[in-house]
């Protein structure tokens, strides 16, 4: 699979492991979720409007198109999210659970 992002510095940095959409990804530390998941893809996510493949559009939080989600269903902007080890992100929106108590 050929990625969107190519590193050509600061490689020295550790690497941090997490997971996207159950496949293992590795980043640098430091490095932000947007980031990670172009230099490991062609792609950040699916629209929710058809099958277009979304690779981010400012780069930098102010419009809507990096939305990426944990495991645990928080929302998170990609472009402003720094990678932390271990965490698993889904490119798609869970379902919504309602507690019902």
């Amino acid at each position: 699979m050929t990625s969107r992002f190519q590193r050509l510095g600061e490689t020295g940095r550790p690497q941090v492991s997490l997971s996207v959409d159950g496949l293992p990804v590795t980043a640098l530390a430091g490095d932000t979720l947007m980031v990670a998941l172009l230099a490991n893809g062609p792609a950040l996510r699916r629209s929710e409007f058809g099958d277009e493949r979304r690779a981010g559009f400012c780069l930098m939080g102010a419009c809507q198109d990096c939305w990426v989600w944990t495991a645990d269903g928080e929302r998170l902007r990609a472009c402003g999210t720094e990678v932390r080890e271990g965490l698993q992100i889904l490119t798609t929106q869970p379902e919504a659970v309602w507690n019902r108590a």
